[in-house]
């Protein structure tokens, strides 16, 4: 989804938490301020560790494991003197893949925050 459609989405959700009552407000909101991410932080934690930070930032363990252990081999195979070029290509790898996550990483938050807001509302719907 582009940015004005999360902005859209976002507001719809908004205009649903509105319609809530005053203590469902209450809980909703505190709920939400719990577990909401910034953008900004993400960002950060993306750029300064490309080995994946970024997705145990938003509880994705898996894939988090999985950047940091492809980068623990590939710095391994770096230093050593046998395989330093396939190191190298590994690091440079994990780097290209996570790039796209940086550059979008507005709307992956927005994305996140939003899918945060649909299970809280359904949770004082229900």
């Amino acid at each position: 989804m582009n940015n004005e459609d999360l902005q859209q989405e976002e507001n719809q959700l908004r205009e649903q938490v509105a319609s809530l009552s005053v203590a469902q407000k209450r809980q909703y909101y505190a709920q939400e301020l719990q577990h909401i991410k910034d953008p900004d932080t993400y960002a950060a934690l993306n750029w300064a560790f490309v080995a994946g930070l970024h997705h145990f930032y938003l509880g994705k363990w898996q894939r988090g494991l999985l950047n940091l252990f492809l980068m623990f081999i590939g710095v391994m195979l770096y230093f050593s003197s046998a395989f330093s070029l396939l190191g190298l290509a590994l690091v440079l790898a994990v780097f290209i893949i996570e790039l796209p996550q940086l550059l979008n990483s507005q709307n992956i938050i927005y994305h996140y925050n939003n899918q945060l807001m649909r299970r809280l509302l359904q949770q004082f719907n229900n």
